[in-house]
């Protein structure tokens, strides 16, 4: 009863119009109260989708075809590690703005000094930068692919997306979680044809779930496991759970209605999480059953693209319409990637800085920020893809570091009893949720060791 009270002294004055986090959408979508099971999870099933698009976008895919490529299936249980973490995190974060009515990085900035503050903010908006500039690179090589478009070209028709969420913003949340629905779906059929005409071998599947005490032995293995686990937990994803999960309209003085919100939100963000598993489980053994063994290098969109046309490395199940699928879906991967990077960087903008300017001006100051590195890039290695994709290593190093900034205050503010009261975390919760983040910690250091050549 205690926690209760507390509970609600905490909630006092954290949903007033200036302190909404995405005020144009938060608490927009209506839940119905008495409902079914199944007619109230789909009132709050969209958000997890937004949030699993982080997921499996064009950074994790280069990674989980070489894994395949390499090792076969053996690195499948890193998939599924990697992603019972994020389901955990996420769920976290969800939380965390049902309960409190405030974002990560409002909850972050408010209990830290103005400067920390304005720090946190530069490295997150880095972090930002930096997951934007593989969704912006994959969605305009695909442009190139598909439409014979000049890289720099597709930047700029890229970079315009943003002028699209504008217009689906006025038109309802509902319509951006459907849209990205519909993106998604088209990867994961795309990946799932492939897959199936590949033929690969189940047993080596089943048994490629299972872990290996060889992927710790064997160096080269374990690099490219860190690399996995390394670039699936996205810092901007957490920011962006933790918002968007504020767009159903919710009671924060009735209890039961924040349980209810909470236990959807959850099943919703599970269950489009366990979507993006599946993705990047195909992904990795269509590496496996195409490439493995070939010495085929597919350490680039384009090398993947022109290999699904070469009989002489995916066998007879080469044809031109394999590479244009597996381009469409790397436009779908990056376009729906896109929306939800535009939407996080306005989180983060308003969150830590507060910043007060009309909301076409914020998100197009978010897209220019992100797309100017990648366009002058793309500008100077004019048609040298193979440099400008080099951009996408240079963007995990500074996802590794700014996760920390991320997961440490999640964790913190979501174990607090003070601030969530009963809908703390249990013990279970917090104590794997700090051996997680830890772990991420270290393997994102020892990560940027081995990219700058400081540890072999």
């Amino acid at each position: 009863m205690k926690e209760s009270i507390e509970l609600k002294k905490n909630l006092v004055g954290t949903t007033g119009a200036d302190n909404k986090s995405l005020d144009e959408v938060n608490g927009s979508i209506e839940v119905p109260k008495n409902a079914g099971f199944f007619k109230t999870l789909l009132a709050y099933t969209g958000p997890g989708i937004l949030i699993a698009v982080g997921y499996m976008d064009p950074g994790n895919w280069i990674t989980s075809i070489a894994g395949g490529a390499q090792f076969r299936y053996k690195l499948l249980s890193v998939v599924l590690i990697s992603s019972l973490i994020a389901m955990l995190l996420q769920a976290m974060s969800s939380r965390l703005g049902i309960v409190t009515g405030r974002d990560l990085a409002q909850l972050t900035r408010e209990h830290t000094s103005k400067r920390v503050g304005f720090v946190l903010w530069i490295i997150t908006e880095l972090a930002i930068m930096a997951t934007d500039v593989a969704e912006i690179i994959g969605s305009a090589i695909a442009l190139e692919l598909l439409f014979k478009i000049p890289l720099v070209g597709g930047i700029i028709i890229t970079s315009a997306d943003v002028l699209i969420l504008l217009l689906l913003m006025k038109l309802g949340f509902r319509k951006i979680e459907a849209i990205v629905a519909t993106l998604v779906a088209v990867i994961l059929l795309v990946f799932a044809y492939e897959v199936l005409l590949s033929n690969p071998s189940i047993s080596g599947i089943i048994g490629g779930y299972v872990p290996s005490t060889q992927i710790i032995s064997n160096h080269s293995m374990l690099y490219l496991s860190l690399g996995i686990v390394g670039a699936t937990v996205m810092p901007h994803d957490l920011y962006l759970g933790s918002s968007i999960s504020q767009t159903r309209r919710v009671d924060r003085s009735d209890r039961k209605e924040l349980a209810k919100a909470v236990k959807f939100s959850t099943i919703d963000s599970n269950m489009q999480l366990f979507i993006a598993f599946i993705v990047n489980s195909l992904l990795l053994i269509l590496g496996a059953a195409l490439f493995y063994g070939t010495n085929s290098s597919v350490g680039r969109f384009v090398d993947l693209f022109n290999a699904l046309s070469n009989s002489n490395v995916v066998g007879a199940i080469a044809s031109p319409a394999l590479s244009m699928l597996f381009a469409v879906a790397l436009l779908s991967s990056g376009q729906s990637s896109t929306i939800t990077g535009t939407l996080s960087g306005q989180i983060i903008m308003e969150g830590f800085i507060r910043l007060r300017i009309p909301l076409w001006a914020q998100r197009l100051i978010t897209r220019l920020i992100s797309v100017t590195p990648v366009l002058a890039f793309a500008i100077y290695y004019h048609g040298n893809e193979a440099k400008i994709e080099n951009l996408l290593t240079l963007s995990q190093v500074f996802l590794s570091v700014a996760l920390p900034f991320a997961v440490v205050p999640l964790v913190i503010f979501t174990s607090s009893k003070k601030l969530m009261g009963e809908f703390a975390n249990r013990r279970w919760v917090k104590y794997s949720a700090w051996t997680a983040t830890v772990i991420l910690i270290i393997l994102n250091v020892y990560l940027i060791l081995q990219e700058f050549g400081l540890f072999k």
